[in-house]
């Protein structure tokens, strides 16, 4: 990475950790040099599986479990970052850094004992890092993530200790987020995002470590999400989960937390099997810690184990391993704790899902 994407990066930290929003630049008696989220704009598919420019954070995250031939249990986490940036994009240079791309992979093997991982970043340029607008097509290198004519996903990471390529076939249609797709992250309108999940993904393909290939089956969850707002001044960090149910239904909750612990925002839907659409405002979500885990790295504690609630309904998140933590320090600055859980509810299984907490380790600054 050359001097002048280190210095980008550098400011940028704080408004491209996973899941976070960036950071609104304001300059008085001036328009804003970013689109804004707005509560009457909404989510059109599939043109809005693109890239969205002219807004400051985006990013395209799958995940899922997997299940090899010998029937073991994988997780996996892709994600594509593209922020633009406050460089001038009326300069003609090739090499000007107005729209950085960054990328996450991660392996998650309780044989391994802790998750594998790797990142890359680069300005978008020359053919080798891009977010294409009207269609996902995002790359960096040799990762890349694109949305097929008939609406399959091909995946390619050639990561530091493995290579993931998948094909993810959707099985039913996106669910958007919030109000068609205007996700409230806070207590004022402007604290919100443009956001679809598409939930049930059929996964197939190959997982490759140490020179073995392995066939690999599967399920998916894949949200795409784009902003240009931020959190509320008191935000910390988050709890997320996004679970595919086992009777074809799909679970999605998220609580923002404050600085003491407590929840500053909050939402959840549950589609059924059947397709019903439930919402759950913020009195009706909470994320109750049952079990922590200290990570010998970093000294964070993070809430493993948690019991998230939504409305009379409880989904008890089980770790498929406790060491699932991420240190992205190299390209978003942030460590973070992202891993397969499974859901179960009265005892019972549920689904799996992938869950996700950012702010344990230090407070995120927005």
């Amino acid at each position: 990475m050359d001097t002048t994407c280190r210095r980008w990066l550098g400011s940028l930290f704080t408004m491209l950790i996973i899941g976070a929003l960036a950071t609104m630049h304001v300059v008085k008696a001036a328009p804003p040099r970013f689109a804004r989220v707005t509560s009457d704009g909404m989510v059109t598919l599939p043109q809005d599986t693109g890239a969205h420019p002219d807004f400051r954070t985006e990013w395209w995250y799958a995940t899922g479990w997997l299940t090899t031939l010998e029937g073991k249990p994988l997780g996996f986490q892709i994600t594509f970052f593209r922020s633009a940036t406050e460089h001038d994009r009326a300069n003609p240079s090739a090499f000007a850094p107005t729209q950085l791309i960054i990328a996450h992979a991660a392996l998650s093997d309780p044989e391994v004992g802790k998750l594998l991982h790797d990142q890359k970043s680069a300005r978008a340029g020359f053919g080798l890092a891009y977010a294409k607008v009207g269609n996902t097509d995002v790359a960096l290198d040799n990762w890349r993530l694109v949305r097929n004519p008939d609406g399959h996903y091909d995946v390619s990471v050639e990561a530091r200790d493995f290579t993931l390529k998948f094909a993810l076939t959707p099985t039913q249609m996106p669910l958007l987020q919030g109000e068609h797709g205007y996700s409230r992250k806070g207590p004022l309108p402007a604290q919100a995002s443009y956001y679809y999940s598409e939930p049930q993904l059929r996964v197939s393909g190959t997982v490759t470590r140490a020179g073995r290939e392995q066939p690999v089956t599967g399920t998916a969850w894949l949200d795409h999400e784009w902003s240009t707002s931020v959190l509320a001044k008191d935000a910390s960090g988050w709890d997320w989960l996004g679970a595919n149910l086992d009777d074809g239904g799909a679970l999605m909750g998220f609580q923002i937390r404050s600085r003491d612990g407590a929840k500053v925002w909050a939402h959840a839907v549950l589609r059924d099997a059947d397709g019903k659409v439930t919402q759950f405002n913020q009195d009706q979500v909470s994320f109750s810690p049952q079990r922590n885990w200290r990570s010998p790295r970093t000294g964070a504690s993070y809430p493993v184990q948690s019991m998230l609630r939504t409305g009379s309904l409880e989904w008890l998140l089980n770790p498929l391993q406790d060491d699932q933590e991420l240190d992205s320090r190299q390209s978003t600055g942030s460590v973070y704790w992202e891993g397969g859980v499974t859901v179960s509810r009265a005892g019972k299984r549920a689904g799996r899902g992938y869950f996700e907490l950012t702010g344990y380790v230090k407070p995120l600054k927005f």
